[in-house]
């Protein structure tokens, strides 16, 4: 039983790592990337999310949110068919840049997630999503010098180099953006 309380200890722990995390966001950076999501819509333009992994399981999770309980058009590039296609003849660093190419439209704003912020096909992405003129909002973590901070018209970064901290606090804060747009606006 001794032991028990021992591995509990864990948990504690872990979630106030993760609460800490969650506090240490600017409000206002989650309010300009909740107004820029609703003049996206207003404008009849959508919402185009992606990551990797966890952070690509994540991107349907809020793209169905957002379109479903915010009303906001969006969505994301998780087909198996179109991302290995995509990867196959172009290469996964530039699968994400070839599917924005081939889906997005002007105005739309393309919101990319990567825990480590070195992702070369999520930072592709962002040169494509400039090159067309797309808004961007980048989530990245680890290093507070990685490559995707500071790309986006709106940043958001985790100070942890745990993958499931990063995540768990970038998802947090996307649905509360979400939340947010359902009960404080429009």
């Amino acid at each position: 039983m001794g032991e028990a309380r021992v591995d509990l200890a864990y948990f504690d722990e872990y979630f106030v790592t993760v609460a800490d995390q969650l506090k240490k966001v600017d409000r206002s950076v989650l309010s300009d990337l909740a107004s820029l999501i609703r003049a996206v819509s207003t404008a009849g333009r959508k919402v185009i999310l992606a990551g990797n992994g966890g952070s690509a399981a994540m991107a349907s999770h809020v793209a169905v949110d957002l379109t479903k309980a915010a009303g906001i058009r969006a969505v994301n590039f998780n087909e198996a068919d179109l991302v290995t296609c995509f990867a196959n003849d172009y290469g996964y660093e530039y699968w994400v840049a070839r599917a924005l190419e081939a889906y997005a439209d002007p105005g739309d704003l393309v919101v990319l997630i990567s825990s480590s912020g070195a992702s070369p096909n999520i930072l592709r992405a962002v040169e494509q999503a400039r090159t067309m003129g797309l808004g961007v909002a980048c989530l990245s973590g680890f290093a507070d010098d990685n490559p995707l901070r500071g790309l986006g018209d709106i940043d958001l970064w985790v100070d942890s180099r745990s993958y499931n901290v990063v995540e768990m606090t970038h998802h947090v804060w996307l649905l509360a953006v979400v939340d947010f747009l359902i009960n404080c606006s429009g």
